[in-house]
């Protein structure tokens, strides 16, 4: 274990508790950490982490697909009014077709939410083709419904409109900028090895290491616009901290002052673009980020969140579904953990 003090204290309890086998953790300003560090192992039983270990992200992925689209925009490659009929010509004849792609980054679009399409659909292009038949839930612009499978059409938009796959998009625009040497889909076998476990999967029947845990993006090989991206501490805390001084390396001012500025104001719940948004009602990490906080958490057990205002981030990934997705002690003690001071 590295790490004293409080924050370490915390995540061991959670760990003596059987919450996850292994968790990490960075907080600071935008001039960096001031307390970060490691504990556990990489499953139950296994090695011990050391710092270099790769985090399944889950739906962390989606700021960073968020961030991908933004900086196409800017470039001129896609319109933010644009809809999926113009920018996706399969969906052209669907109830797709209408929605924005800033209704999707917001999540107002309408599309559901976690459907577990592969159960019906065991290939990527079914499961594509079904994206286009799932009925939409409401209106566009009527209120918030959390979409995985909106992101989904975000990847695909992107990768439409640059004429390059997300992988390399990511690569590219946001790991390229920032120096983040370990942060990618589908990792190979030298990466795995320094995988953390998550999930044993009924579907698969296996202990997933290394391999994406979310079951639709497995369908759709592993690169997906919702989720599918591994980060190490290092890759993820200095994503944080870039944005915690205002992404200047990705994006230009006033794009990324629009991408975290709140967007559904008079809605059920607050969201900004590709980002959640400090909500009253619904905050994950508690009331100690200020009203203009903004981050995203992920199914595995990851998250990571900055307060504009202060210059205050945090990073916390665990391995909370392993060896199985039941229970939600998480949540809980990831609020215990954000309202400690920096």
């Amino acid at each position: 274990m590295t790490g004293e003090g409080e924050r370490a204290a915390l995540l061991a309890d959670g760990r003596a508790r059987r919450l996850y086998s292994g968790a990490a953790w960075s907080v600071g300003t935008a001039r960096g950490p001031v307390d970060r560090g490691w504990l556990g192992s990489r499953s139950w039983g296994g090695a011990e982490l050391d710092g270099t270990d790769l985090w399944d992200l889950a739906s962390v992925t989606k700021p960073v697909v968020g961030l991908v689209v933004m900086a196409l925009a800017e470039r001129g490659a896609l319109p933010l009014d644009g809809t999926v009929g113009q920018l996706l010509p399969r969906y052209r004849e669907t109830d797709k077709a209408p929605l924005t792609v800033t209704e999707l980054l917001a999540h107002t679009s309408g599309m559901p939410g976690r459907v577990p399409m592969y159960r019906d659909h065991p290939t990527r292009e079914s499961l594509l083709t079904g994206l286009g038949t799932l009925p939409l839930r409401s209106r566009p612009g009527v209120r918030v419904e959390y979409s995985s499978q909106g992101f989904i059409l975000l990847g695909l938009i992107a990768e439409q409109a640059s004429g390059q796959g997300l992988d390399a998009l990511v690569a590219e625009l946001v790991c390229s900028p920032l120096g983040l040497e370990d942060t990618c889909f589908t990792p190979g076998h030298a990466a795995r090895a320094r995988a953390v476990a998550t999930e044993h999967c009924p579907w698969r029947g296996r202990t997933l290491v290394g391999e994406v845990h979310d079951e639709n993006a497995a369908v759709l090989g592993g690169v997906a616009g919702h989720a599918g991206l591994f980060a190490t501490l290092a890759d993820t805390e200095r994503l944080t901290v870039a944005l915690a001084g205002g992404a200047r390396e990705l994006l230009r001012p006033e794009t990324f002052a629009l991408m975290t500025a709140p967007h559904t104001d008079g809605l059920n719940l607050r969201r900004a673009l590709a980002w959640q948004g400090q909500d009253p009602a619904d905050s994950p990490v508690g009331p100690s980020f200020g009203p203009a906080s903004y981050g995203h958490t992920g199914f595995t057990g990851t998250s990571h969140w900055v307060d504009p205002a202060t210059g205050r981030y945090a990073v916390l990934l665990t391995n909370r579904v392993h060896p199985t997705r039941e229970g939600d002690g998480i949540t809980g003690l990831r609020r215990e953990f954000h309202s400690l001071p920096v």
